[in-house]
């Protein structure tokens, strides 16, 4: 038997432009707090293949529960991780207004 280790996923970061260009979009519809500057995390994922290819935006919806702490929640590959998820309705309506906008150029 033969053991491979990885060395993991790429780092996962935002496009400048691309950023720059869609955080309107995000600040529109967002229903609540936005922060377009966050602290920098050394966030693995997949996703980061995708941006080898093409310029990509990664961004955190906030899938907390009200009231809850969020430093005892737990993350989101932990079995035990239970989103408030009527925040997915916000996520589609993002993907959905980002798609739009960027393919209809707006800035």
């Amino acid at each position: 038997m033969e053991v491979k280790i990885s060395d993991g996923n790429p780092i996962t970061f935002n496009d400048r432009a691309l950023t720059a260009r869609m955080t309107g979009t995000l600040r529109r519809i967002a229903a609540g707090p936005f922060e377009a500057d966050t602290t920098a995390q050394t966030t693995s994922e997949d996703f980061a293949y995708y941006q080898q290819k093409i310029p990509g935006m990664y961004f955190l919806l906030g899938v907390a529960t009200k009231g809850a702490n969020p430093t005892t929640l737990e993350q989101n590959h932990s079995p035990r991780f239970n989103p408030d998820e009527g925040a997915l309705l916000m996520g589609v309506r993002a993907l959905a207004h980002l798609a739009a906008d960027f393919l209809a150029g707006v800035r």
